[in-house]
């Protein structure tokens, strides 16, 4: 359960006086050290049983509380409406564990991000139970880190890190899987529970986003899903370049926003390439050569190294 994990989530955050918005779904245990971390914050709570809304450690926080399935009801905050979502083994009951992950991420601000934890399937502690025959975890999901991993990726959050916590094992257990044929790197076959920070932004990302507003982040992204589907392309790359300079964009942020905003980001740098000026396209080259270094798979970085070359040579000719 839930409440034999220590808050150990918290770790993950630094205390402030910002007057941040929080939600804590299910994990009441997390709420007094949330509030002496977070003293002007806005902290939001939804829990199935409100009973629980009346424990003397839980009262008397300033928390706003909600009594709500999370799993069968959807949470009745506007997108973008939240700093942090907090709650342990959220996605273990889920039917549709990634409709959950991606939900929570509709509420989170673009400079935010979902605190959780699940248990690991491949702790010594699974395995013996079926290695004896057993299976205790009936109504629940079990994960494995690569798996949930991926998961959080396919819900639209694009920095997921993770913190191992432990139970070792008795002595003799995790020879005697090793021996067995089991994989322990990082002492996987310990690790009971894996703690997760998983962002809607990848870091430099996140700060650069305090840069500019919502409506302006709003409106370049439009010009960029014009440009990437060629909607009336010579305007809108026109449209896009005066606003690039009019707001003061610079080749890192214009590349990392391409990387969220597109599904199709090499159609999208064609076009933008194919629709610009001699000027235009060194700063589309920048861009490419700020989106090489930040990507994040083999495929990426290929296509991209693929552009930067034809661009260039493109340039040379020119």
């Amino acid at each position: 359960m839930a409440e034999k994990i220590r808050p150990e989530l918290l770790s993950f955050l630094t205390a402030s006086e910002l007057p941040l918005r929080i939600l804590v779904v299910e994990s009441l245990g997390y709420l007094p050290e949330l509030r002496a971390m977070f003293p002007e914050a806005s902290i939001y709570v939804v829990a199935a049983d409100a009973d629980r809304f009346e424990r003397p450690e839980v009262s008397g926080l300033g928390v706003q509380f909600l009594e709500l399935n999370y799993l069968a009801e959807p949470l009745p905050y506007g997108p973008e409406f939240f700093d942090y979502i907090i709650s342990d083994l959220t996605l273990e009951q889920a039917g549709n564990p990634q409709d959950i992950a991606a939900g929570f991420s509709h509420f989170l601000k673009q400079t935010g991000a979902f605190l959780t934890s699940f248990r690991n399937i491949r702790h010594w502690s699974v395995v013996q139970e079926l290695m004896d025959g057993h299976y205790y975890q009936v109504v629940a999901r079990l994960f494995a880190k690569p798996e949930f991993e991926k998961l959080l990726y396919a819900s639209y959050y694009k920095d997921v890190r993770v913190r191992p916590q432990r139970r070792a094992a008795p002595e003799g257990v995790i020879d005697h899987l090793v021996a067995a044929g089991f994989d322990n790197l990082h002492d996987d076959l310990e690790t009971e529970y894996w703690l997760v920070f998983a962002a809607r932004s990848m870091p430099e990302l996140s700060l650069l986003k305090s840069f500019y507003t919502a409506e302006q982040r709003k409106k370049l992204a439009r010009l960029l899903h014009r440009i990437e589907y060629d909607v009336n392309l010579v305007a809108q790359v026109a449209a896009f370049w005066a606003f690039y300079a009019r707001v003061g964009l610079f080749p890192d942020y214009a590349a990392n926003f391409v990387k969220e905003a597109c599904f199709h980001p090499e159609r999208f740098y064609r076009h933008l390439f194919a629709a610009s000026d001699a000027s235009q396209r060194e700063t589309v080259r920048a861009m490419l050569g700020a989106a090489r270094e930040a990507a994040t798979t083999e495929e990426e970085a290929r296509m991209l190294a693929r552009l930067v070359e034809e661009f260039s040579e493109k340039g040379a000719e020119a």
